[in-house]
């Protein structure tokens, strides 16, 4: 069954219980309020016509008075009057009915020759009409002579009451229907915004990322098409950036593979001859070879990284003294571009619990990317101090720096500002989650033509 089936059933199954209550407590209170009302209007006239008698009439004979006091009682009421006698036999009626009958099989009557007011409601043994009665006792000197008995149709009440209560009900029958609507509508806007984020998630499943779902409403889920949005546009740029990096590293692969084949090709056309040819061959064949492991390394680290199976082996490190070792291995590459490189370390810096081979890892690929982008004559300064419970070590050069655009974006995956510039895309990236794994954080700062500032620490 769909949503919207489910919550319109919802809707109608729980206004029409809501209704069917109503409509129960309303018709019982319209009968109970036309009902009493009809009592306590009987009632009233009974005891008042009671109080009359006792007062003016309770010296003399009821039977002999009977008459007199049907047309005074009958005079102040529209019902019918009966005067009946202590022993519930029929003296006096308004409507004329004659003969010295009983009445004590009625229950009002019961009560009164008992000295309590009485009531009761039923059909009428000759004309089969609903009736209410009401007997109340005629006192004289403190005993019971008689009663006096109001009786009144019912049948203009009923029908009166049944009017109403097909009034209330047809009143109830369109509520229902206006609800009914109502919850129509409101399930078709909410499974209208369902059914198009389902036909997006299905075109996104498929490989379709270029898709947008509308934004019908301000709600959860146009909140939901928002992120649905969001995460298809993440999701086309980073496929973009996987497009980008494989055709990068498909060129940087190349690129070595096709100098080492050329300079074989040569070294075996005749290189041995002449030895500089041969030694000069040799040598770009080992740096091609160590570019080429390198650029599969850092492949290697980012899947293992990227699948959370890389695990970092703490050790005790003298940062001091890496540090120095990074700096002296580097120089001689500073020194043939023309890059002054300096290293300057706080006294007395704390050892550290840390995988060294991973730190030198991040410390090698930040210094080659300040080389790459700095200048001759530019320098590149690297220091490190301490802060309360933590190194702070800081790389920073003089290059050409990195745009405000691509700031936020260096460290992602696969991403390149300078798509001419060589390398994987992988080397920030990868250098954050080794700092990430150290408990640490990495922080880059730059102004395009001046330089960048990248700072990392690691826990005390």
């Amino acid at each position: 069954m769909g949503i919207q089936k489910r919550l319109v059933g919802s809707y109608f199954v729980v206004i029409c219980l809501t209704v069917l209550i109503l409509e129960i407590i309303l018709n019982f209170s319209v009968r109970y309020y036309y009902f009493h009302n009809i009592e306590q209007t009987l009632m009233n006239q009974a005891e008042l016509s009671a109080s009359f008698y006792q007062q003016y009439f309770s010296d003399e004979d009821l039977e002999e008075q009977s008459d007199r006091l049907l047309k005074g009682f009958a005079s102040h009421s529209d019902a019918q009057v009966q005067i009946i006698n202590a022993e519930g036999r029929l003296l006096q009626d308004s409507n004329g009915i004659e003969g010295d009958f009983a009445m004590t099989d009625n229950m009002d009557v019961q009560a009164a020759i008992k000295g309590q007011p009485g009531s009761w409601k039923g059909e009428d043994p000759v004309t089969e009409e609903a009736i209410f009665t009401v007997s109340y006792p005629l006192q004289a000197k403190g005993n019971i002579v008689g009663e006096v008995r109001f009786i009144t149709s019912l049948t203009e009440t009923i029908h009166t009451v049944n009017q109403i209560a097909v009034l209330l009900i047809g009143v109830g029958l369109l509520v229902i229907g206006i609800v009914t609507l109502l919850g129509l509508l409101l399930s078709w806007t909410i499974t209208r915004s369902i059914k198009d984020l389902k036909q997006a998630a299905d075109q996104m499943s498929d490989g379709d990322f270029s898709i947008r779902v509308q934004k019908r409403y301000q709600d959860e889920l146009g909140s939901l098409a928002d992120t649905l949005n969001m995460m298809a546009s993440r999701i086309s740029k980073s496929e973009q950036l996987k497009n980008d990096f494989i055709a990068s590293v498909s060129h940087e692969l190349r690129t070595p593979l096709t100098s080492i084949k050329g300079w074989v090709i040569t070294l075996k056309a005749g290189g041995e001859s002449n030895q500089a040819l041969f030694h000069d061959g040799l040598d770009i064949i080992e740096s091609e070879s160590d570019r080429l492991t390198h650029m599969v390394d850092e492949l290697l680290d980012f899947s293992k990284l990227d699948n959370g199976r890389i695990a970092i082996h703490l050790t005790t490190v003298d940062l001091t003294e890496l540090l120095q070792h990074i700096g002296r291995q580097l120089t001689p590459r500073a020194t043939r571009q023309g890059i002054l490189l300096e290293v300057k370390i706080e006294e007395n810096l704390p050892v550290l619990q840390a995988d060294e081979n991973r730190v030198k890892q991040v410390m090698i690929n930040l210094i080659d990317n300040s080389l790459k982008f700095t200048c001759s004559s530019g320098r590149i300064l690297i220091t490190a101090h301490t802060v309360p419970g933590k190194v702070v070590i800081t790389v920073e050069d003089t290059g050409s720096g990195i745009a405000e655009a691509d700031l936020e974006n260096v460290r992602r995956k696969f991403y390149k500002g300078d798509q001419q510039a060589s390398g994987s895309g992988l080397g920030l990236s990868i250098s954050e989650q080794i700092i990430t794994l150290h408990h640490g954080e990495l922080r880059i700062s730059s102004t395009l033509g001046k330089g960048t500032i990248v700072q990392f620490d690691l826990p005390i």
